[in-house]
């Protein structure tokens, strides 16, 4: 169920997506110009209400101790959320992702003590009946807060919404559809044919309002839209451009 929320609850996710664990609810509060108990009334509703879903810490286990962290793009043919359970099962799997699209729809996430242990993992994923489309060494992890939450002068900063690096130069972003931009309302195989979106490029899922579009060549992409794109080659200038009329956002 869809949770509404007003310019304080989203002023408070946005300080808590920057830095949760050093950021107080005087700190918050100060910044929306409301007590520090309104502040924790409103942490302890959002959190009722399934918005914010826990704290985690964001480990990098090649420092810690000399891991390997892999991504695995797969298509899971039968129900993605039965599935979910058994891959979290798997050693080594840390983070799953399901998509709302046909394939690639299970991003796997995994530590390996070396090669011959993600060999292992990719192994026991393929013995669940999963079709491992694509694979990669994750050479980090980007996270910023969204700034359509946070103060007005942080709202036109970077387009994007989330970014991952994979190794080989591959790369999954989250960015919104700008209004008068080269993608806007148009459908995916035009922009493909047009030049707009490169053969490398993938539209894996569009979230629109409060729905989750499996996109599909005729899935007009509209304004407003928050698309998750992977592209083989890295996110260039054009495909930037392409949703946001802005040729550099990193």
């Amino acid at each position: 169920m869809q949770a509404r929320l007003d310019d304080i609850d989203r002023r408070i996710l946005y300080y808590l997506r920057v830095d949760a664990r050093n950021t107080t609810a005087p700190m918050i509060a100060e910044e929306v110009d409301v007590s520090a108990a309104t502040i924790r009334n409103r942490i302890d509703q959002l959190e009722e209400k399934g918005v914010i879903q826990g704290y985690h810490a964001d480990i990098d286990y090649e420092i810690a101790d000399g891991k390997l962290m892999n991504i695995f793009l797969c298509n899971a043919p039968t129900n993605v959320d039965d599935i979910v359970a058994r891959v979290l099962q798997v050693p080594g799997v840390v983070h799953v992702r399901s998509t709302m699209t046909g394939r690639e729809n299970l991003h796997v996430q995994a530590i390996g003590d070396n090669t011959q242990d993600l060999t292992r993992i990719k192994q026991e994923l393929a013995e669940l009946k999963l079709e491992i489309e694509d694979e990669g060494l994750v050479n980090g992890e980007y996270y910023r807060p969204y700034d359509q939450y946070g103060p007005a002068e942080t709202h036109d900063l970077s387009p994007l919404m989330d970014f991952m690096r994979l190794s080989g130069g591959a790369e999954v972003i989250e960015i919104p559809v700008i209004e008068d931009t080269p993608i806007a309302d148009k459908m995916i195989k035009d922009a493909v044919a047009d030049g707009i979106l490169g053969e490398d490029v993938l539209v894996i899922a569009v979230e629109r309002e409060d729905e989750v579009i499996t996109p599909r060549g005729e899935t007009s992409l509209q304004i407003g839209d928050v698309v998750t794109v992977f592209s083989r080659q890295g996110v260039q200038d054009e495909l930037l451009e392409a949703f946001t009329g802005i040729s550099s956002a990193r």
